[in-house]
């Protein structure tokens, strides 16, 4: 067997049952004009299978072999045509574990060139952009959800202390609502969004 020291010598911790889970990474693109920041936005296609007519940021799945940086940058370049050179990553965000076993990287980064955007229109209906002042100070409503144990017909009662009377704990899922003419981003985006001006409000 090999020695335990030298099995952890590379050892870098992860998300524990990250391989059982989906990875995606995501960027968050600043824009500045006139000295002041826009975040941008998409606007998914109204034939996507999966969240049509939401608002997005870029980003996509992490690929095999790929690091969540690259998939980033490739995601962003494929859905709205920004090419990796027009864009100076700034920092990795905070990571994001769902309930719906997602891990989700988050990369802010700034736009240097929005004149040749080359939308997907098969993902991407349009894109727009939000006054990074405007977010900041936006009162954003937030409603709270549960999120219950439902253990299924075959969970094994009799391994456990009370049975069928053991009391799984309880989660909350929080859900984030910003408004903004016409647009409302909600959801995980949301929850991405909310976490990044916390951090610069602070």
């Amino acid at each position: 067997m090999t020695d335990i020291k030298d099995k952890f010598k590379n050892y870098k911790p992860y998300i524990n049952g990250y391989k059982n889970m989906k990875r995606a990474a995501v960027l968050i693109p600043l824009v500045k004009k006139d000295n002041s920041y826009s975040i941008l936005f998409e606007l998914r296609s109204k034939t996507m299978k999966r969240q049509p007519g939401e608002i997005s940021f870029p980003g996509g799945i992490i690929e095999n072999n790929e690091s969540p940086k690259e998939a980033c940058l490739r995601e962003t370049f494929e859905e709205i045509g920004i090419k990796e050179e027009d864009i100076d990553i700034i920092s990795p965000l905070d990571v994001y574990v769902s309930h719906a076993n997602l891990i989700i990287h988050p990369y802010l980064g700034l736009i240097k060139n929005t004149d040749n955007l080359n939308l997907n229109e098969s993902e991407v209906d349009h894109v727009f952009l939000v006054p990074l002042n405007y977010l900041l100070d936006y009162n954003v409503t937030c409603y709270t959800n549960d999120v219950k144990v439902i253990p299924k017909d075959d969970f094994p009662y009799n391994k456990i202390p009370n049975k069928e009377n053991y009391k799984f704990a309880q989660g909350d899922y929080p859900v984030w609502f910003y408004e903004y003419k016409n647009y409302v981003i909600w959801g995980i985006t949301a929850r991405i969004l909310e976490n990044f001006l916390d951090f610069i409000k602070s």
